[in-house]
């Protein structure tokens, strides 16, 4: 009877084993399905001011007229595995490291769970800084230290 279930447990075992390896069987993931579905996951993170794209991925946004979600993302994929690089500007006074970090989550787990390939690596480079939301709060409060100046005399 022991012999019978150690059987059967291992007939179904198999069975797994063979399932995972046909799910995706005949099925090929463009490398830029993968980058549009990283490069939204990485919209989504509160503190990236956008994404920094070479010179030619700017040229063709304003000629096509469309957003490239795969901007600044490169992607390296094997049969069942993907690395990704995130290249991205961020907003000036936000932690970069948090935004790091939130960002490898977002993108793993939305290549993981749409593709069900595992994604090995998500590194994250920071290009630069967007500080032109800054410049203009120094502008308003500098407005505002002036009429305030100008009401007391």
């Amino acid at each position: 009877m022991e012999e019978e279930n150690k059987n059967m447990e291992e007939e179904k075992q198999e069975i797994e084993v063979q399932q995972e390896t046909t799910e995706n069987e005949g099925i090929q993931i463009s490398n830029d399905v993968i980058a549009v579905i990283a490069g939204v996951a990485v919209s989504e993170v509160q503190g990236v001011s956008s994404m920094a794209g070479g010179f030619a991925g700017g040229i063709s946004e304003v000629l096509s007229g469309k957003k490239n979600l795969a901007k600044g993302i490169k992607v390296e994929k094997n049969e069942t595995t993907v690395k990704i690089d995130v290249n991205i500007i961020v907003e000036y006074g936000t932690r970069i490291p948090d935004v790091a970090f939130e960002i490898q989550n977002r993108v793993k787990a939305s290549v993981e769970n749409m593709t069900g390939l595992k994604v090995e690596e998500v590194n994250v480079h920071v290009q630069g800084v967007n500080t032109e939301g800054v410049k203009q709060e120094e502008i308003n409060e500098d407005s505002e230290e002036i009429i305030e100046n100008e009401e007391n005399n």
